[in-house]
């Protein structure tokens, strides 16, 4: 009998090593994955430990040093203004383009993880309650989301934005209170589709809480979609924050948003077409990211990718 039980104990060891092994396989050998991950990851270290990249400060003007171009302009066109001393340029004010890249990051960054924590507690709130109690609640909540669908974002961040002033804090807010949206739906239907399993069932059948029910039961079942949802929006965001910076009612002057300095770089485009280059593809690289990602979660995370 010993015998017997430490042989299943053994090969119930052996099982979970296995699925461990998988699952780790299964991460490794995703290239959308581990190219999204890798990444945003990167993008992440740079933006947090910006100070020991770059010897120059963000804000710091030099108008004695200002349109200087990048190094290759030294090594393509023999232009001896270029060099090591400001790798990427100087904007019109004199500015570091590189260490204003660097920084730039940490906003993009930061607007995009803040504007789906916002978001991401709305919705899922939302969702959450809407799909688990059905009813009159559920057609309430569905009234809220489609009166919110009908509000074309851009114009109303635009509005409120003009409003009380663009700045970091109010961007985030605003943006926030406008995505929540496909949390809400995503949420719902997830809900709707987990509360009649059987360890549901079994839970309310012990005389479980409503609230413990959906905070042991429903939320952790609900994680997968969740993040799925968070990767999207946050991508969605940081395109929201650079178009309303690039309008000039976003992040305001001189915080380094990549959005704010694509429109500071606009009168530059035919003369140092660089200056909006280098910041087109430093945002173009971050969604990418961030929409690899959560393909690669999405995929990873489906019934026929577990196995």
């Amino acid at each position: 009998m010993a015998n017997a039980l430490d042989n299943a104990a053994q090969s119930e060891r052996d099982d979970n090593i296995a699925r461990r092994r998988s699952a780790i396989s299964r991460y490794l050998g995703h290239r959308s994955l581990m190219i999204g991950g890798g990444g945003l990851l990167l993008l992440v270290l740079i933006a947090l430990f910006a100070p020991l990249l770059t010897w120059h400060d963000p804000y710091m003007q030099d108008l004695t040093s200002r349109r200087i171009p990048p190094i290759w302009h030294a090594w393509f066109y023999g232009n001896e203004k270029a060099g090591w001393l400001h790798p990427l340029g100087t904007d019109p004010l004199g500015r570091d383009y590189l260490t204003r890249l660097i920084y730039g990051a940490r906003i993009s960054l930061f607007v995009g993880g803040s504007v789906v924590a916002v978001s991401c507690l709305i919705g899922t709130t939302l969702g959450v309650v809407a799909g688990y109690f059905g009813g009159k609640i559920d057609a309430a909540i569905s009234f809220i989301v489609t009166t919110r669908l009908s509000m074309p974002v851009v114009l109303v961040a635009l509005a409120v934005v003009s409003i009380f002033d663009g700045s970091l804090k109010v961007v985030i807010l605003v943006l926030g209170f406008l995505l929540w949206d496909r949390f809400a739906v995503v949420m719902r239907s997830v809900t709707l589709q987990i509360k009649s399993q059987e360890f549901v069932t079994a839970a309310r059948a012990v005389g479980c809480s409503n609230l413990r029910i959906i905070l042991t039961e429903i939320l952790p079942n609900v994680a997968n979609s969740l993040i799925i949802v968070a990767t999207i929006e946050m991508a969605v965001a940081i395109i929201y924050e650079a178009s309303l910076s690039f309008l000039g009612l976003g992040i305001q002057p001189p915080l380094p948003s990549w959005g704010l300095m694509l429109a500071e770089a606009r009168p530059e485009i035919f003369f140092s077409a660089w200056m909006i280059t280098l910041p087109g593809i430093a945002l173009f690289l971050l969604v990418l990211f961030v929409n690899l990602l959560g393909d690669g979660v999405r995929d990873i995370t489906a019934p026929e990718g577990r196995a």
